[in-house]
């Protein structure tokens, strides 16, 4: 199997940049030269010419690729389960029971749709595999368009995506130790502050980066992943139903929250909690490319068998939690989610170790997420050396790649510790798009439907639906912050 990405005007060969670096640091890419002779093994590829199988076995991407459908399962559960999951129960109180959970609905089986497409685009041709997204979207959209429509998306939900579990880490972190160190005890006189919480979670996740080499290779720690957030999940639902509901507990929305711009604002902002809570779709293309591949047996049969067991156990976390949450708080629960709702209402009736222990999971959970969110941008700075150096990366400069990734998104989460506030706006330009949009516009592009057929049609009209969306919610955040404002405490994790 070979990876072909950019279709070439000059019909005559076909040269291809392997890779497209998500930063601006100017660099010289090395081109690979696939003729039908190199193929064959007639002659070796030119001088200064990287031979592309080679160089793919080099990158953590694919360096590995025998994988099962399990361990696709594995990742699609790590990656697809985040704490973003906690604050459902926040839009089902500015949506109201019915509507909250048609949103979600919807919300699960368009995405569920996009995710078939991607597993289906993974391989347009008998041959080829498409293992980033950055690839499949020049594939579909050129060289120019599907590079500004693609680095940034893919730049956010993995850097960015690492920067948010370490903010979110470190907070559940300092919690845990608040919880067991109470005020008057001896632990209790020597908390840390919020940046060495971000620290310690940072050097933790970078420990357990090193002894990984490839995206492959990380499935038990997708296991301990999917473990975690399945149990955090189920735990909070659990003890929000056995502790019962307070007091005073409505369901009604306020006249003022649902009327004007106000109620607009608040509804909007409720899709966009529902949207952002799924998650992964960046990493479809490379968890299906850790699966082995030939002409009787694709890999987009495995990979959606294992898409169809972990989407059920996801939604299996995903609705108990937003429906229960609702019904346990209604409009008490705060917008920092049901787990700070679950503590505020029930943490004097609640053994201490059973609340550390959700915030243990939830700080394992960010620990195994942050691997796999991390391995595409540890593939593409290991794309650069080894495109330069024309060699695999030596042992110390993979750690140094992984070291630096690390420094740099630790400087960001201490310099911006309140980026979460700006995840819906980000969402909406990045996150959303990605999800719910391209995916549609990429089936167009390179299946070539017949024009105003049945799936030409669905298509256009999902994907129009979603850019309209995700121009709603960008307007929504932007309002929200406007009318609430933003506590910019840079470098005041």
């Amino acid at each position: 199997m070979r990876e072909v990405v950019v279709p070439i005007e000059d019909k005559s060969k076909h040269v291809l940049p392997l890779y497209l670096p998500p930063t601006p640091v100017p660099f010289q890419i090395i081109t690979i030269k696939d003729t039908p002779g190199a193929a064959a093994g007639v002659s070796p590829p030119p001088q200064g010419v990287v031979n592309l199988s080679e160089l793919e076995s080099w990158l953590p991407l694919t360096e590995s690729r025998n994988g099962s459908t399990f361990s696709a399962i594995l990742h699609l559960l790590c990656s697809g389960i985040g704490f973003q999951v906690l604050f459902l129960p926040v839009a089902f109180a500015s949506l109201g029971w019915a509507w909250g959970i048609i949103c979600l609905s919807i919300a699960f089986m368009w995405q569920l749709y996009t995710t078939w497409l991607l597993v289906n685009l993974h391989e347009p041709v008998p041959g080829i595999r498409c293992i980033r997204f950055v690839r499949m979207s020049i594939l579909a959209f050129g060289p120019k368009l599907g590079k500004l429509l693609a680095i940034f998306p893919v730049m956010y939900l993995s850097g960015g995506s690492c920067v948010m579990l370490i903010i979110t880490a470190g907070s559940s972190m300092e919690q845990l130790f608040n919880i067991i160190c109470e005020e008057g005890t001896m632990c209790g006189s020597m908390s840390l502050s919020g940046t060495q919480w971000f620290l310690i979670f940072t050097c933790i996740a970078l420990i357990i980066a090193q002894l990984f080499p490839n995206l492959n290779s990380i499935a038990r720690v997708s296991l301990t992943g999917a473990i975690t957030s399945i149990g955090y999940c189920t735990m909070i639902w659990a003890l929000s139903i056995s502790k019962g509901r307070p007091n005073d507990v409505s369901y009604g929305i306020p006249v003022a929250d649902r009327t004007g711009m106000t109620g607009f604002g608040n509804i909007l902002n409720a899709i966009g909690i529902i949207m952002l809570a799924f998650r992964g779709h960046n990493l479809i293309l490379e968890i299906q490319g850790t699966l082995p591949s030939d002409s009787k047996h694709p890999s987009r049969k495995s990979m959606w068998r294992g898409v169809m067991v972990s989407y059920m156990i996801i939604a299996m976390c995903l609705f108990p939690l937003a429906i229960v949450g609702f019904w346990a708080y209604g409009n008490k629960i705060p917008e920092e989610g049901i787990l700070t709702a679950f503590t505020k209402f029930h943490g004097q009736d609640t053994s201490k170790y059973v609340i550390g222990l959700i915030y243990i999971w939830l700080t394992i959970s960010c620990i195994t997420s942050y691997q796999i969110y991390a391995m595409p941008a540890f593939d593409n700075l290991e794309f650069i050396y080894a495109s330069s150096k024309k060699r695999r990366c030596p042992g110390w400069v993979r750690a140094g790649i992984r070291l630096f990734f690390g420094g740099v998104t630790f400087f960001v989460a201490v310099a911006f510790p309140f980026l979460g506030k700006l995840a819906p706006l980000i969402g909406g330009m990045a996150a959303v798009p990605l999800t719910f949009v391209y995916p549609c516009f990429m089936w167009i592009s390179i299946r070539k439907p017949r024009a105003k057929g049945a799936m030409w049609s669905l298509n256009l009209g999902v994907g129009s639906i979603g850019i309209v969306l995700s121009l709603l919610l960008i307007v929504a955040a932007v309002w929200k912050l406007d009318d609430k404002g933003l506590n910019a405490n840079f470098f005041r994790p």
